[in-house]
């Protein structure tokens, strides 16, 4: 229970009960003669990165009566205040606020200098050295450190008066220090650029605020930069200049003319990247720009830097033979192409055997005593990879060596690379629908050449959550070697699902219902009914029939976020069915999401800096780094200490303190471009009205093949039939393969 009547009260910190330094939040006691609720000391919560046992402080805040705690001052703004009496004085100093001063020197200072001490201590803290056991070193030393937090505590008042959080105030302060205030006031926008977890919207309230116009050209600039920016997360690599320019100018509100002046100033600066083009001008930002050149670079230079012409008929008669399998025409040119070449594309849809290929190349690379690495962009990919091989699979995040970022990076960098590379003759990525170019280009910096990578991947799935179409740019490229799997074997075409998926990609309509079928169409034309029918498919009726968890192996896979059939309402609506509200189950309410004890959730931004530990039973791993799309379960939620403990992948444990919430989301439903590289037993997939954007050929081929035993397909037929004659793939502007076509040119020459 909360009240909204605000209390302010002022009084010394007594006891800090709790203290994280990173994001910091606290749990601290005060005292205050004045305060009715309790006359002797209340515990506060909240986030005030600098507090000090013994500090004067000013709060605002709602007092609210904790389940298990009783009642809490839970803070929504301070201030600090200088303490009033020396005994307050001496306690602030004797708590280690200030280093090389404990309880004894504290105490010595303050007998000197009385209620002038920290006045002494700010503006000629060379007086200290006539206490004994202070030397003149130590004393400008003492005065320096005071001076610093004296800084802070300024710093941190200026910023929260912009509304900006204490967490995001001691990054803004650890990157700028004495110059926060200055670099807040003459351009806020330099803040988007540098400082993790503040982007333009959050500079454009602080620069309103201090003044500054709309038409300031610090302002445009940083508008033009956000707007490519938000193309990046929407999957595009650039905009043509004047798609840029016009969302541009819906965003700043602004006339286009100030917007392309801004433009070619940012070009003539070096901020962005301007590629002339037969269709006009397209405007990247440099990172972006740099990661589509190298990897093209890289790819090509790969591909030529190992060639051979060796037949490999008589091994892959012995592979077939040993094995008890038989190679399709398909089949055996990707293995030979795969020992030839330097770079290799493998494609094909489901059934079509590119595990059996894999690992046909796997043992033949063994046989030739060659190193190999296998790996794919997610966890759960990764997984399967080596339960399909026998052969460890690993992230390739984790491949190449996550290393832990500055908190004010906005950049990822690894270990491995062109100094550093991986340590392999051959690499293997699963999956690879799902690189990204920016991961991509990380991946590439790390091999040597000479070192052979393979690509295996179904182009025919949606792109990568993160910006660029980079297989598919590839395979279009037309300069890589490609090898396309087309042949569904005898065991797939027993599966419905198998059969419908390849249906679909051709632009077929599905086989509906057929008996003793993996593929089921569940006709319903009332959104109500199909919300319930998604319920007692998830509760009841799929664990009975499969024998299966249901909160593990039933996943709901929808096109949309928004509407009743989004996966907002109907997580919420699963939530309340599969995981009930319960008094043995702690729960926590952020931004309109109620986080519960067994809850499924899921990651949805790349943290790198997540540390996760994990058990297998045998030993103990440790490693850094979370990822957009990672699925897991909450096993935990400690109120006390406000962290929620998700478990991944079975036995990856992750801590998430209440500030980071806002990197999950509940997963009982989500978006079939989210459930990309994922495999589940069973998928109920909701197919309703709504815009031709989502209602796809390849969004709907994408979710059928998420299904390992059973599809189930809840909705309008006609929408479903809609879906596959709507061969509209969602553009992305991405300029990889033509880079590769003209290096390509280039380097033949």
């Amino acid at each position: 229970m909360s009240s909204e009547e605000q209390i302010i009260i002022e009084g010394c910190v007594e006891n800090i009960i709790f203290h994280n330094p990173e994001n910091g939040y606290c749990v601290f006691s005060i005292s205050d003669d004045k305060l009715e609720i309790n006359k002797e000391e209340i515990v506060c919560v909240g986030y005030i990165p600098d507090i000090n046992e013994g500090e004067s402080i000013k709060i605002c805040a709602v007092c609210v009566v904790h389940p298990s705690y009783g009642k809490q001052l839970q803070v929504q703004s301070y201030e600090k205040t200088t303490p009033k009496t020396e005994k307050g004085i001496e306690k602030y100093l004797a708590s280690g606020v200030i280093r090389g001063i404990g309880p004894a020197i504290a105490k010595k200072i303050t007998e000197k200098f009385g209620i002038k001490t920290l006045d002494i201590m700010e503006m000629h803290p060379e007086r200290l050295a006539d206490i004994k056991g202070i030397s003149k070193e130590k004393a400008m030393h003492i005065g320096e450190i005071f001076h610093e937090q004296a800084e802070l505590r300024r710093a941190m008042l200026f910023l929260q008066d912009y509304g900006i959080s204490p967490s995001l105030s001691m990054k803004i302060y650890k990157k700028y220090k004495d110059n926060t205030i200055k670099t807040v006031k003459n351009n806020p926008y330099t803040l988007a650029e540098e400082v993790f977890g503040i982007g333009f919207k959050t500079a454009d309230v602080i620069a309103e605020k201090v003044g500054i116009e709309k038409s300031s050209p610090f302002r445009i600039k940083a508008g033009i930069k956000y707007t490519l920016n938000q193309a990046g997360i929407n999957g595009n690599v650039y905009l043509p200049e004047e798609e840029l320019i016009e969302e541009a100018s819906k965003i700043l509100l602004i006339d286009k003319e100030f917007i392309s002046n801004s433009l070619s100033e940012l070009q003539i600066e070096r901020q962005i990247w301007v590629e002339k083009t037969q269709d006009g001008n397209i405007v990247f930002l440099n990172f972006y720009n740099y990661a589509e050149t190298y990897s093209a670079k890289k790819l090509l230079e790969l591909s030529m830097a190992y060639k051979e012409n060796t037949e490999y008929d008589d091994e892959i008669s012995e592979i077939e033979k040993q094995e008890g399998i038989k190679l399709a025409k398909a089949q055996k040119k990707a293995v030979k192409e795969a020992m030839n070449n330097g770079v290799l594309v493998i494609t094909g849809g489901p059934g079509t055997g590119k595990t059996t290929t894999i690992n046909s190349i796997i043992r033949l690379l063994k046989k030739e005593d060659k190193q190999i690495e296998l790996a794919a962009p997610t966890g759960r990919a990764a997984k399967r990879m080596t339960e399909t091989t026998g052969m460890e699979a690993q992230t390739i995040h984790r491949l190449l060596g996550i290393t832990y970022m500055a908190q004010d990076s906005k950049r990822q960098s690894f270990d491995k690379n062109e100094e550093n590379p991986i340590e392999a003759d051959v690499i293997i990525i699963d999956e690879s629908s799902m690189v990204d170019i920016m991961l991509m280009q990380s991946l590439l910096r790390a091999i040597a050449n000479g070192t052979r990578l393979i690509l295996v991947g179904d182009a025919d799935q949606l792109p990568s959550v993160g910006a660029g179409n980079v297989l598919k740019d590839i395979i279009n490229s037309g300069c890589i070697n490609v090898v396309r799997l087309n042949e569904i074997f005898r065991q797939a075409r027993q599966s419905a699902i198998i059969m419908n998926a390849h249906r679909i990609n051709k632009g077929e309509y599905p086989i509906l219902n057929e008996k003793n079928s993996d593929f089921f169409f569940m006709k319903r034309y009332n959104q109500s009914e199909l919300i319930n029918t998604i319920v007692e498919l998830s509760l009841t009726r799929l664990p009975k029939f499969l024998k299966c968890c249901q909160n593990k192996d039933i996943q709901v896979l929808t096109p949309m976020r928004k509407s009743p059939l989004g996966v907002v309402n109907l997580n919420n609506i699963l939530q309340t069915k599969l995981n009930p509200k319960s008094s043995d189950k702690n729960e926590k309410e952020y931004r309109g999401i109620v986080f519960r004890e067994g809850d499924r959730v899921m990651q949805i931004k790349n943290n790198y800096n997540m540390v996760w530990k994990s058990f297998d039973g045998r030993k103990w791993d440790e490693g850094i780094g979370v990822f957009n799309g990672d699925e897991g379960f909450i096993k935990r939620i400690d109120e006390r200490k406000e962290y929620i403990e998700v478990i991944y992948d079975d036995i990856k444990s992750v801590r998430y303190d209440y500030s980071q919430l806002d990197e999950l989301e509940l997963s009982y439903a989500v978006t079939i471009h989210k459930s990309q590289g994922s495999e589940y037993r069973a998928v109920i997939i909701p197919i309703f009205n709504g815009p031709d954007l989502l209602l796809s050929r390849n969004l709907l081929y994408t979710a059928v093949t998420r299904a390992k035993e059973l599809a189930v397909i809840v909705g309008i037929p006609e929408t479903l039939f809609k879906m596959v004659d709507n061969n509209r793939e969602i553009n992305r502007y991405t300029y990889l393969k033509t880079r590769i076509q003209k290096l390509y040119e280039f380097m033949k020459d």
